[in-house]
């Protein structure tokens, strides 16, 4: 009995330790802090925020506590995304490392693509760096900032569920997508 009691509280303790980063908590603000922000401080999309204090309007005042929600995405998914964007969009201006993260984040929201950070980017055939192992290198700063950005930015861009660069694919399927936007060498399309 007592073997059983040790097994449960430790399976407590497991979950209670693995649920505690993705609990919600509370941030008092300071000077010059917006929604905006405090979103890309967390992580966590700007609107969620928003929700999760009952407004609509996006005054604050210094002292004022807000909750921030939980991110459904955990820190081990954060840091998978920031080492694809830098495997990815190496040499890519900034907005084109957040645009490639979107992609991901808008994947894991679409209903055709795995429901996970790590299901999507791991999906067989879909990013070169799962198949050449530049997966396993680790994120720049600003690989991490670039993913907390499209985190914030989560659902409010266009859809774009693609992207390639045009020099080194010929995939005429790909090349079909309506393109959302272009930034560096990447065509982003949905």
């Amino acid at each position: 009995m007592k073997k059983l009691i040790s097994l449960v509280t430790f399976f407590v303790l497991i979950l209670s330790a693995n649920t505690s980063t993705l609990a919600a908590s509370s941030h008092t603000v300071t000077k010059g802090e917006t929604y905006w922000k405090i979103a890309l401080k967390h992580g966590v999309p700007y609107k969620q925020i928003m929700r999760a204090n009952n407004t609509t309007s996006g005054s604050l005042w210094v002292g004022q506590r807000i909750t921030i929600p939980a991110s459904s995405v955990s820190a081990a998914e954060k840091d998978l995304l920031a080492r694809l964007v830098e495997a990815e969009a190496k040499g890519e201006p900034y907005a084109g490392k957040v645009a490639v993260a979107t992609v991901v984040l808008n994947r894991v929201d679409s209903n055709i693509f795995p429901n996970t950070v790590r299901g999507v980017i791991y999906e067989a055939q879909q990013f070169t760096p799962v198949s050449n192992g530049q997966i396993n290198k680790p994120a720049s700063l600003e690989s991490k900032r670039a993913v907390n950005e499209a985190l914030a930015f989560r659902g409010l861009g266009k859809g774009s569920l693609y992207f390639f660069n045009p020099a080194k694919t010929s995939n005429k399927w790909l090349r079909s997508k309506p393109v959302t936007v272009v930034i560096g060498n990447h065509v982003f399309a949905k």
